[in-house]
């Protein structure tokens, strides 16, 4: 998945442990289609709804599936991005995202990019644990604006992604994980495109490079 066997034998760093598939069995064979179709090479094709399949089912399986590869890849970074090195959790110059959730924090508060991003997985994290969000039993519904809930994570997974490319693609470069990055994030995109999950406008930071993967495929 995404480089992701040949990357994790170099790199055991995670951010936090990995979350299943929800929904119980039926999210597993969705996730077995997701690592089947990635396997094809084709990004395409894998982040299409598959046949006869319920939309929230597969939003939700790759929600859990995106929160994985963002924390092994942050994993790889957590020694160079510290509070004294990314004191904002910022995408270059003219963006720079501060912490809200909306329950403990109601204002947005500015923290370095670390923590901004632990807020971030912890958020996101008690999202995917519960079951009244993301239901674990099959024929449980889901709530009536569950894309929504999915929309706001993955315009925050897509921050830190801007955060890595804008900050630390040299050290990327330099761990030789460029190709890992551009792939997860390349699916990332697709998907995210596919089921518009993103407004355009929160994407400026890697606009061009988001018009580049769409265009080609």
């Amino acid at each position: 998945l995404c480089g992701y066997a040949l990357f994790m034998s170099r790199n055991q760093k995670t951010f936090r442990p990995k979350k299943n598939a929800p929904s119980g069995n039926k999210g597993v064979q969705l996730k077995k289609h997701i690592d089947a179709t990635l396997g094809s090479g084709n990004l395409r094709d894998a982040v299409r709804l598959p046949p006869g399949e319920d939309l929230n089912e597969w939003l939700a399986v790759n929600t859990v599936d995106f929160f994985n590869q963002v924390n092994i890849l942050y994993g790889t970074l957590m020694e160079f991005c510290t509070p004294a090195t990314c004191p904002t959790m910022s995408a270059g110059p003219k963006f720079e995202y501060r912490w809200a959730d909306g329950v403990q924090i109601k204002k947005p508060i500015e923290v370095s990019a670390p923590k901004y991003v632990e807020y971030l997985m912890d958020w996101i994290e008690a999202q995917l644990d519960d079951e009244s969000i993301f239901p674990q039993k099959i024929g449980t519904p889901f709530p009536q604006n569950f894309k929504e809930v999915v929309k706001t994570i993955f315009k925050r997974l897509f921050r830190v992604y801007a955060h890595i490319y804008h900050t630390h693609f040299q050290k990327i470069v330099s761990l030789k994980e460029e190709a890992h990055l551009n792939t997860c994030f390349k699916h990332f995109t697709l998907f995210t495109w596919e089921f518009k999950l993103i407004d355009k406008a929160e994407l400026a930071p890697l606009i061009d490079l988001i018009e580049s993967i769409v265009s080609v495929c």
